[in-house]
């Protein structure tokens, strides 16, 4: 939340993420939306790691495998782009609570299957990303070139998945006026 610390405020850098608002119909207004993101990249670290240069060479390494692999994929101009698409999407496409909460419960399980792949594949070729070298940098040391790709794979996730539940799980705080939990359903 705030570069110095985490708040639950509203408004501005220190007083917590801008209200979200809804339409006559019950929708988000995309403009609300995109003022929520906006703030989450500007003042959570958490979110706001989309944008560091490690993280974008790391998307664009992913993104260019994946359209090379189905060319008639979506294009993103940056990580940053990525991240506001999926929460955006995120919320069209689920648009009641227990859908809104499954979702975000389904980005917990991948971000925890993630983590837990690239805890086992630092270990077992001593990877230490963020110590100078960066998770690119790192993947040369794996040998196979299917475990690199999976140990790159699972750190954009790790990356990606932690941005979208920081904000979804605020949006849903908003929403539906209590926080997201696992268990609420």
């Amino acid at each position: 939340m705030p570069r110095t610390g985490e708040s639950a405020g509203r408004g501005g850098g220190g007083q917590g993420p801008p209200a979200l608002r809804r339409d006559s119909r019950g929708r988000v207004e995309p403009a609300s939306l995109a003022d929520l993101i906006q703030w989450f990249l500007d003042y959570d670290r958490r979110v706001a790691v989309v944008r560091f240069p490690a993280v974008e060479h790391l998307f664009r390494l992913k993104q260019a495998a994946a359209l090379a692999e189905r060319p008639d994929a979506v294009e993103f101009a940056s990580a940053e782009d990525r991240l506001a698409v999926g929460v955006m999407q995120a919320l069209v496409e689920h648009d009641s609570e227990r859908e809104l909460h499954a979702w975000v419960r389904e980005l917990l399980g991948a971000l925890d299957d993630a983590t837990k792949t690239n805890e086992a594949i630092a270990e077992s070729y001593g990877l230490r990303p963020g110590e100078g070298a960066s998770v690119v940098e790192e993947a040369e040391k794996i040998p196979s070139a299917r475990e690199r790709e999976v140990y790159l794979t699972c750190c954009w996730l790790e990356t990606l998945c932690t941005a979208e539940i920081r904000v979804l799980g605020w949006a849903y705080r908003e929403l539906y006026g209590r926080p997201f939990h696992p268990d609420n359903f």
